[in-house]
């Protein structure tokens, strides 16, 4: 193609698609649904019984790239146990004006206590409403579960609760 046409054929895209109908999402009203998969705010799961799935063993902290996520571990005691180990979060915080979503803090967790929803709505009014507190990542109570701290309810140690084996399979299934 000579080089004088070469304006020529860049404006081609541009009538091509200016007559066209524009496409308008109705986005507050009507959000547009996310893929399966998708990435979005994290969220601290827990137990059937409430019990937290999170030990405080801060591996998430150390492989997120961002340094968006601080955990402060500390132990459980027998009159207030938060998590089926020995440790649990005593403080859990992500800060999302730093978080790039990216997943690696998922991967690292070795008690998938961490995983991250659909939600992607993340934007507010003021930076410190931007750093989520462990109160606000955990999951919710489902029907059955008890607010924490309690005794452990799905056996007598924390092996039970990662085989499952106080949900009806015996010890041996599922390692």
């Amino acid at each position: 193609m000579p080089k004088f046409l070469d304006p020529v054929a860049g404006f081609g895209v541009t009538f091509r698609t200016m007559f066209r109908k524009p496409v308008t999402e109705q986005y507050p009203e009507h959000p547009h649904p996310v893929a399966p998969r998708f990435h979005g705010r994290h969220q601290l799961n827990r137990h059937p019984d409430g019990l937290e799935k999170c030990i405080g063993c801060e591996l998430c902290a150390w492989a997120c790239p961002a340094d968006a996520i601080y955990v402060e571990g500390a132990s459980n005691t027998e009159d207030e146990r938060f998590s089926p180990g020995e440790r649990y979060g005593r403080v859990y915080q992500i800060n999302y004006l730093r978080c790039i979503l990216c997943g690696l803090c998922i991967e690292a967790c070795p008690t998938r206590a961490l995983t991250m929803t659909n939600e992607y709505e993340l934007a507010d009014h003021t930076r410190e409403s931007l750093i989520y507190e462990k109160k606000d990542l955990l999951a919710p109570l489902l029907p059955g579960m008890e607010e924490p701290p309690h005794p452990m309810r799905l056996g007598d140690d924390e092996r039970d609760y990662y085989l499952g084996a106080g949900l009806g399979r015996s010890s041996g299934e599922g390692a």
